[in-house]
């Protein structure tokens, strides 16, 4: 499958830096903006990985089917930083975002999932709404679940989990830790953007991926998984078969209802 790092000709993207982070800005080139944002973070289990991964993500094609405007940060990796670096300056982009005269989201894969369920926690603690959260198969929890526990699965599995969680967190890596490091360890999930999320069932993620819209449901908060039936970890970037397309559609058809919620009919 061919993997794609630059943008294509229905993107205009525009190169800031918002505070210390370097940060893409993606809007539609071929049709009007809508008034919503979305902070889109890519993943790389915290140690990989660039902003410029938008492009083969979600996230481009939210910019090119609905109009919306994306943020892609260029965070800080644990190898140049460990945590709370790469928090930090998700937050900061947010931050920036939050002071437009529009709704805003947040998104990513993977560690960038993780990453956006941490930034919502971050939000919500510091009164920042955010409408909305689609954290992919996040990655949140740095001690073992029944399905990151020995994962040979394709992508990602234990042992790069572990690399990943170790250089993120050093001599914290498998210790009870801020939820903004390691969201599993919230314990309040009151007040949390309505979510949305897929998974697959043979994947690391999945046991904390359930277990966190788990934990919103019954705190009250809006939220949903689908879950397919592969061991490929972000398999939606890294496969063409069938529950890959089965996924994608998915996820727009919810993101199409959430506009609406946001805006009306404003966004046809």
């Amino acid at each position: 499958m061919k993997i794609n790092l630059k943008p294509d000709k229905d993107v205009s993207v525009q190169k800031i830096r918002i505070g210390r982070v370097p940060t893409l800005i993606l809007r539609p080139a071929t049709r009007p903006s809508i008034p919503v944002s979305i902070l889109w973070i890519h993943g790389g289990g915290y140690i990989l990985g660039m902003k410029e991964m938008v492009y083969m993500t979600r996230g481009v094609d939210l910019v090119k089917k609905y109009g919306v405007t994306v943020y892609s940060p260029g965070y800080r990796l644990a190898w140049q930083k460990p945590y709370p670096a790469a928090v930090d300056d998700c937050y900061q982009v947010l931050e920036y975002m939050s002071k437009q005269p529009e709704a805003f989201m947040v998104g990513g894969e993977s560690a960038g999932g993780g990453l956006a369920v941490a930034v919502c926690m971050m939000a919500r603690d510091k009164g920042i709404k955010v409408a909305c959260q689609m954290p992919l198969y996040p990655m949140i929890s740095n001690i073992d679940t029944e399905s990151s526990r020995d994962n040979h699965g394709k992508v990602w599995n234990t042992l790069r989990n572990h690399i990943g969680w170790r250089l993120y967190l050093r001599k914290d890596a498998k210790k009870k830790v801020s939820p903004y490091a390691s969201p599993a360890w919230q314990t309040d999930y009151s007040n949390l953007p309505p979510c949305y999320t897929f998974v697959g069932d043979g994947e690391p993620f999945f046991c904390e991926t359930l277990a966190y819209v788990e934990k919103l449901k019954a705190a009250g908060v809006e939220a949903e998984v689908a879950v397919y039936h592969t061991d490929v970890h972000a398999f939606d970037i890294f496969s063409e078969k069938r529950y890959s397309l089965e996924a994608k559609e998915k996820f727009y058809q919810w993101f199409e209802k959430t506009l609406e919620s946001c805006l009306g009919r404003e966004w046809k």
